[in-house]
């Protein structure tokens, strides 16, 4: 007994986990054993597929770069004398006007500084005049003495000692007008210092950062030491995002170029902006890697205040196009110039020396008909497609499943609403790795992709495929 109960649990188990397995498996297959079912059931009505008319538009690429708001205009307040911090009269998040009084310091050790170097130039003063009196004496006497020297009444050394006086009272009039200056200056520093207790803001703006108190010691020093600054006011009028462009992409960066910039604090924004400065000197990352710190100036309406370090994204508009026929950029698939029908192949739009050929397929009485296309810009939604069709032709634009299977002068049919919410998740997971790669799987097996890209002249361009890969943007 106890022995079949053990078998009865073991075969219990092992029916539960089947019917685990053969019910994962069919939620899985489920979209593609209905399709399945429903082309049997429909015969030739077709294969369903999503279709477009190809359009004229807007399309336009770009460059991504991650970057940091802040203000055009900032400056940091430092002391340059060192006192005790008296008064603060605004605090972090005030608006100041230029030359206003940000900070006071206490001033009674740099007044009483002043007055000593005012009594030491009064002083200085004093001895000055009694040098000149000396010195004005000591000169009649010479010439006194001369003049009895001449005559021979005196004699050689009474003329030499007067000489000698004359030129002792010269260098100590000269040196009481040396410490007249110095003590000139000391004066003059003296107020400086004084001047310097008072600190007005150079700018008008709002105080960012606050780092001292009132009552602590401000310390002198350079912006370069952040323990000097005592407070920092920017100029939130004017912000400014300051971009890491990648060596890859800064070639094609240009000073004037339109922005849209994407700030992670307001999601549902889009800010404009232009290109103000591009450094010419790389920096490097910490993954090694080097980018080029650009500005992009934004240009804010109204009222708004942006807040200084948010973090954001820009897209340089690097390129602009108008008026191309466009078309999503996984409905052009690569096929193989030898699998292509040779009226097909014979199209200009083919080129009989490379492998593969760049195809739309046209909805054309119920068929889908394989169409050579020659591209141009892509920016990863939508490539413009140069010339294969025309902006009233209905294109195939998926499902991905479709497109993977669909051949020349297959019957199609349109995709009702119901299919489409059934073959959404998985189409839109296909055509984010299609539009990460940049290629689908049968362009994979090719050569280098540059090989096989045309670019808006006409001409093969070897740069289109990285371009696609790197870029992204909006077509409208």
């Amino acid at each position: 007994m106890q022995s079949l109960l053990s078998a009865l649990k073991w075969i219990v188990g092992i029916l539960l986990v089947l019917v685990l397995i053969f019910g994962g498996l069919g939620v899985f297959l489920y979209p593609q054993i209905r399709e399945m079912v429903d082309q049997a059931r429909l015969g030739e009505s077709g294969m369903k597929v999503r279709l477009e008319t190809a359009e004229r538009g807007r399309l336009v690429r770009t460059v991504s770069a991650p970057g940091t708001l802040e203000p055009r205009r900032k400056v940091s307040i430092s002391a340059r004398v060192a006192a005790q911090v008296e008064s603060l009269p605004f605090r972090e998040g005030d608006t100041v006007q230029a030359g206003e009084i940000v900070v006071r310091l206490d001033d009674r050790e740099l007044k009483a500084s002043l007055d000593s170097a005012e009594a030491q130039l009064r002083g200085d003063e004093a001895r000055l005049e009694g040098a000149q009196a000396t010195y004005v004496n000591a000169v009649a006497e010479w010439e006194r003495l001369q003049s009895l020297f001449d005559s021979k009444d005196v004699s050689r050394s009474a003329l030499d000692q007067a000489e000698s006086d004359r030129r002792g009272q010269e260098s100590n009039l000269n040196a009481a007008r040396e410490n007249i200056e110095v003590s000139r200056a000391r004066v003059t520093q003296a107020r400086e210092n004084l001047r310097y207790a008072t600190i007005t803001s150079p700018i008008s703006g709002r105080v960012t950062k606050l780092n001292t108190e009132e009552g602590e010691i401000a310390v002198t020093g350079t912006m370069n030491n952040p323990g000097t600054v005592i407070m920092e006011i920017a100029d939130l009028s004017e912000m400014l995002v300051k971009a890491s462009v990648s060596e890859l992409d800064i070639a094609r960066v240009e000073v004037g170029q339109t922005a849209r910039v994407y700030i992670n604090a307001f999601p549902d924004d889009i800010f404009e902006g232009t290109v103000r400065q591009i450094a010419l000197q790389h920096t490097m990352d910490r993954d090694g890697s080097k980018y080029y710190e650009t500005e992009i100036l934004l240009h804010l309406s109204g009222d708004r205040t942006l807040r200084s370090g948010l973090s954001a994204n820009v897209d340089i508009e690097i390129e602009t196009v108008e008026g191309v026929i466009m078309a999503p950029s996984q409905a052009v698939i690569d096929i193989r110039v030898d699998e292509l029908p040779s009226d097909i192949a014979a199209s200009p739009e083919v080129d009989r020396d490379k492998t593969f050929a760049r195809v739309i397929y046209k909805m054309v009485n119920g068929r889908a008909v394989a169409t050579p296309v020659r591209i141009g810009s892509s920016d990863l939604t939508h490539t413009a497609i140069l010339s294969g069709i025309d902006d009233t032709d209905e294109i195939v634009t998926g499902p991905w499943s479709a497109l993977q299977r669909i051949k020349h002068n297959d019957a199609i049919r349109r995709q009702s609403d119901a299919d489409k919410s059934d073959t959404a998740p998985a189409d839109a997971d296909a055509t984010a790795d299609s539009m990460a790669s940049g290629e689908n799987d049968e362009a994979a097996e090719r050569p280098a992709a540059s090989e096989e890209t045309e670019a808006s002249s006409g001409d093969d361009s070897d740069e289109e495929a990285a371009v696609a890969q790197s870029d992204t943007g909006t077509a409208s």
